[in-house]
């Protein structure tokens, strides 16, 4: 088992391949360093932690490196048994390894494709953990592989603690790669982008239980030039974007692209949501090709989005407007659209092409399509009819756009 903390990007750098060879046939890249920090670790930004508790099944291979920037964990002390704690070998080839620009550490793969199993004691964990793994501040990493990250997320969804931790989450970072990886079981979101550039994500899965609470596969904030393809999710949500806004924050989601996904038993399929008060834009989002199976509500737009009992109304909004959806497809169990935007600042070039969206019982009362405050454009006749969409732009006089503050 394995926890680790937010660390900065001279440790990171190395880190990210450690961690992800070790699932047999894995291999991370990691490329230029951004900048360089003091050297420590911290949680949500302010407490000190350090990397304890990991544990792995992976290959017993005779390590030796094949190349100065290739660093294999088995010639500092893994043994990769599924018992031992590895913690200390990863940690001694990731300091080496970080001396090193474009290195990369080795997981030699065997007969057996590997899991990284989290800790489930609160020893291992401490407290006021906010994710699992996380990556600051990179530029240029690739994770590549077919191994399985296990964040034995049950422990924490029966106890609800305040807080849930993220499985794996990357921050501050451009030109982030991340494929053939499978997460399951997150406490919380699966995989998660924050203020990231030039992220691409292929052939992922996520899998949890569909009650699973805030268990989101994919999860987006303030990062732009992103396209997710052929990725299979089946947990709490599908695709979110946001929560956007909170606490009256600027936020700034720009040229997202999601094609060719599988989204299953999940409370939302692809989901915008930003909370009133913020300000900043979500623009130049595409859904296109995605296959919905039993989800509640495959279409959302939530501007009205509170995770607590009560928010308070507020006129400013995040801006939302071109967002497309294409040939979306499959069933749903509560609600096929739901579009509920800001009064202030509605939403606007929303489009609707090839939209085929059957109830999975038909003779079950299911809610219609529903819109406030949403304009834009069917391309296409949809299933079922979504008349409700307002074609055009928004005429409210008042009506201004935050865009330009991205």
């Amino acid at each position: 088992m394995f926890k680790m903390c937010k660390v900065n990007p001279a440790y990171v750098v190395a880190f990210l391949t450690f961690l992800l060879f070790w699932f047999s046939s894995f291999e991370v890249t990691c490329g230029a360093r951004e900048d360089k920090h003091r050297r420590e670790s911290v949680v949500g930004g302010s407490r000190r932690q350090k990397a304890t508790a990991r544990q792995y099944t992976g290959s017993s291979t005779t390590a030796t490196a094949t190349a100065t920037s290739t660093f294999n964990v088995l010639d500092y002390g893994a043994k990769g048994d599924g018992r031992t704690d590895d913690t200390k070998a990863f940690e001694a080839t990731w300091a080496v390894a970080c001396k090193v620009e474009a290195s990369t550490v080795m997981v030699p793969s065997g007969s057996l494709d590997g899991k990284m199993i989290a800790p489930t004691s609160s020893h291992a964990w401490g407290s006021g953990i906010l994710q699992w793994i996380e990556f600051t501040k990179l530029k240029g990493i690739t994770i590549r592989g077919k191994g399985t990250i296990d964040g034995q997320g049950s422990v924490w969804w029966n106890h609800s603690p305040t807080t849930k931790p993220t499985a794996l989450r990357f921050y501050g970072s451009d030109g982030v790669t991340v494929t053939g990886i499978t997460i399951q079981n997150s406490p919380q979101t699966h995989l998660k982008f924050d203020d990231c550039t030039s992220v691409q994500v292929s052939n992922f899965v996520a899998s949890s239980p569909g009650g699973s609470p805030n268990t989101d596969g994919i999860h987006l904030q303030n990062s732009r030039d992103v396209v997710i393809s052929a990725t299979s999710l089946a947990c709490g949500h599908g695709i979110s974007i946001g929560g956007l806004g909170k606490d009256n924050t600027k936020a700034c989601v720009s040229n997202i692209t999601v094609r060719d996904v599988t989204i299953q038993n999940t409370l939302t399929g692809v989901r915008i949501k930003t909370w009133q008060g913020g300000s900043g834009s979500v623009k130049q989002v595409t859904f296109s090709n995605v296959q919905v199976s039993e989800v509640e509500t495959p279409i959302m737009i939530d501007q009205f989005y509170c995770d607590k009992g009560h928010c308070k109304n507020q006129s400013s909004a995040v801006e939302v407007s071109g967002i497309n959806y294409v040939n979306i497809r499959g069933t749903y169990t509560v609600q096929p659209v739901h579009f509920a935007c800001s009064d202030s600042l509605p939403c606007s070039g929303v489009s609707l092409s090839s939209i085929e969206l059957k109830p999975v019982q038909e003779s079950h009362h299911v809610d219609g399509p529903f819109c406030w405050e949403a304009y834009g454009d069917l391309k296409t006749t949809t299933q079922p009819p979504i008349s409700c969409l307002e074609t055009g732009k928004p005429s409210k006089a008042g009506t201004q756009s935050n865009s330009e503050s991205c």
